[in-house]
């Protein structure tokens, strides 16, 4: 059993109708016009008259509203805190719910050492500003001795009091209740991809993921290594057979007790290191690998999340979990391996290893007969040379694909359709077995890889998969309400989705 003991993953969120007398730094918002700066009004919540004095001294140390640009000020007498920090919002105009969400964490980010703070960006948008501030301040310092841990003055802002004109009203209880599970269950996921290898392998990723899901009620079901053999989990089994921690299969299951609810399989990738196997990477970087169970991580806090919003959607979570390494007893390219429903493959390249758990994985979530069926992975490298970092791919049923990258469009994901060449397909064809594994070129890798998994999706289940190779990972500099390391991309689209699912079907 995992001796793991879960630690608060972010501020304390509460709603307040007034600054406070124990509040520490006031937080506002200033857009960015062709005359200057304008402070984003605070609903007459903060007298007016005074924050329109804040502005010139805002404007005397250069405060211009650019999008995320922070500036601290020492706070008037009128206001019953110590400074004010106005962060920029960009332009009025262009002014959406993400730009409140990446505003509120660049806030949150810069205010470390500070105890309360109280904002008036929850009065643009209450959801948004909860999330960017809880995700904006989220540390990962576990392994941290005293030596390097951080002292009282770099600690993450401990408490957010966000102003709203009724805070008791219920419509505000509910958006607060609602962002705040949103905020919790992405920082569980980056927690996930945080921790080091050394300390979450396969069975310790089960471990926690089975005590994550019975804590929300759900129905658990961990197959170990004996029992992926039984059932014929050659896929997990194949990955995980090169590693002393040998590979698992958990599945989490939320049932909304409806009749007739819809049913949505969440299938997430769970290569908990990924040295490539036998087809080694090279070692610059390969430290980044640590995030190969982002897809997992992303599956299993949605879940749980579902369960806590208490969706009217039946959404079971199944996660192969397995650590890529070379060894004696690792496979081979060249060799063959049985699939979990029947289908040989020839294991070409051994760090095309993503899609084989992926499709063991799927073959079982299409046995439960879903309604749809969402796969998420850092599958591809060459998702981000087609997109970048930040950008995942969503491929699948065409009319899926489409409301599943709308979605996450709207809510700040950004993923972005992509399409699944037919003329591919045949690429994937093997000498020897059903499929290979990979093509024999470098050309639309990312495609490449939804063509393969796509052989193993069900008819007539509705179904996308989101490639987050990139946006799962931050490696270099935080912004916005992204630290470095694990983002706990694509948690939000896929509630979302969920949560549309739920509303239109």
């Amino acid at each position: 059993m995992s001796t793991h003991t879960a630690r608060p993953l972010g501020p304390q969120l509460a709603l307040a109708g007034t600054v406070g007398k124990r509040v520490d730094v006031l937080v506002i918002g200033l857009t960015s016009t062709s005359d200057g700066p304008e402070i984003a009004l605070g609903d007459g919540i903060v007298d007016e008259s005074v924050l329109t004095d804040l502005l010139d001294t805002l404007v005397a140390v250069g405060a211009s509203g650019k999008a995320e640009e922070t500036t601290r000020i020492p706070a008037p007498d009128t206001l019953p805190v110590d400074s004010v920090l106005a962060v920029g919002l960009g332009s009025a105009e262009k002014l959406d719910a993400e730009q409140i969400r990446k505003s509120a964490g660049a806030a949150a980010r810069s205010l470390s050492g500070v105890g309360t703070v109280a904002t008036t960006l929850s009065v643009l948008d209450l959801g948004a500003a909860a999330e960017g501030f809880a995700l904006g301040a989220y540390r990962f310092t576990e392994f941290k001795s005293a030596k390097s841990a951080p002292g009282p003055d770099a600690q993450p802002v401990s408490r957010v009091e966000l102003l709203v004109s009724s805070p008791r009203a219920k419509e505000s209880k509910e958006t607060l209740a609602r962002s705040t599970a949103i905020a919790e269950a992405v920082a569980t996921a980056r927690e996930f991809v945080n921790t080091p290898p050394s300390h979450l392998f396969p069975a310790e990723f089960a471990d926690r993921a089975k005590a994550l899901g019975t804590d929300a009620g759900l129905k658990v079901e961990v197959l170990d290594e004996k029992a992926l053999e039984k059932n014929g989990y050659g896929g997990i089994l194949g990955v995980g057979k090169g590693s002393s921690r040998l590979p698992r299969l958990v599945r989490l299951t939320y049932s909304a007790k409806k009749r007739n609810a819809p049913k949505v399989a969440l299938v997430g990738k769970g290569i908990t290191f990924d040295t490539g196997g036998i087809s080694i990477k090279p070692a610059a970087g390969m430290e980044n690998m640590t995030s190969d169970m982002g897809g997992a991580a992303a599956v299993v806090a949605t879940v749980v999340l579902a369960a806590k919003l208490g969706l009217p959607v039946d959404v079971t979570a199944t996660v192969p979990m397995a650590e890529n390494m070379p060894s004696s007893t690792a496979q081979r390219p060249g060799d063959v391996l049985t699939q979990y429903g029947g289908t040989t493959v020839e294991v070409i390249n051994t760090d095309a290893e993503g899609r084989l758990v992926l499709a063991d994985a799927i073959v079982r979530a299409c046995e439960d007969d879903p309604d749809y069926l969402i796969d998420t992975a850092t599958l591809t490298g060459a998702q981000m040379v087609a997109l970048g970092n930040r950008t995942p791919g969503v491929m699948g049923t065409d009319e899926f694909r489409d409301r599943v990258a709308a979605i996450s469009q709207e809510i700040g994901e950004n993923a972005w359709a992509m399409p699944m060449p037919a003329e591919l397909r045949s690429d994937l064809d093997s000498k020897v077995a059903d499929l290979a594994n990979v093509t024999n070129h470098r050309w639309g890798g990312m495609l490449a890889a939804a063509l393969y998994l796509k052989e193993f999706v069900a008819d007539g289940v509705q179904w996308a998969h989101i490639d987050v190779a990139g946006p799962a990972y931050n490696s270099s500099g935080p912004w916005g309400y992204t630290g470095r390391g694990g983002t706990g991309v694509p948690v939000r689209t896929m509630i979302s989705v969920i949560e549309d699912i739920a509303a239109n079907g």
